[in-house]
């Protein structure tokens, strides 16, 4: 069966997080991909609490770099969510197979990285007036159900 959605976490730094969206990931069955480094053991407690029973069940694949990811996936569409995006994630349509790329919690994507794919980077939508972001778990489960919605409605 083909991934409907592959969600990438660039280099996370917190267990809590990332147990949150490997549940997440069992729940869409997605694709979780961690490019290092990571902020954490794969075997920290909080990773495992947070992503509760489910943990055994995510498909995870590590990768060493964004290009080890790229070379290795090859995803059809490729969507990066950033706070610096101009273009709303509910202007995009997604396809099977997109890859969702997300920052790390404390510096987001690197400046390069959102330069070299500015034509593909997203925000979420965030009228209040005195938040910078949103957390990495919320901000992955706003950006996959809407990818989600979407597929299923094809």
């Amino acid at each position: 069966m083909a991934t409907p959605l592959h969600l990438v976490l660039f280099q996370p730094e917190i267990p809590h997080n990332t147990g949150a969206i490997g549940r997440l990931c069992v729940g869409l069955d997605c694709q979780l991909h961690l490019i290092r480094p990571l902020g954490f053991q794969l075997s920290d407690r909080h990773l495992q609490r947070a992503g509760m029973d489910y943990w055994p069940h995510v498909r995870l694949m590590l990768h060493d770099s964004w290009q080890a990811f790229m070379e290795c996936v090859r995803p059809p569409q490729l969507f990066l969510l950033s706070t610096h995006g101009q273009r709303s994630l509910y202007e995009c349509r997604f396809a099977p197979g997109a890859a969702l790329v997300f920052g790390n919690e404390s510096h987001g994507l690197p400046p390069e990285m959102r330069e070299m794919h500015r034509e593909r980077l997203l925000r979420i939508p965030m009228p209040g007036p005195h938040a910078r972001s949103i957390n990495l778990a919320n901000a992955v489960a706003i950006a996959a159900y809407e990818a989600y919605r979407q597929l299923a409605a094809l």
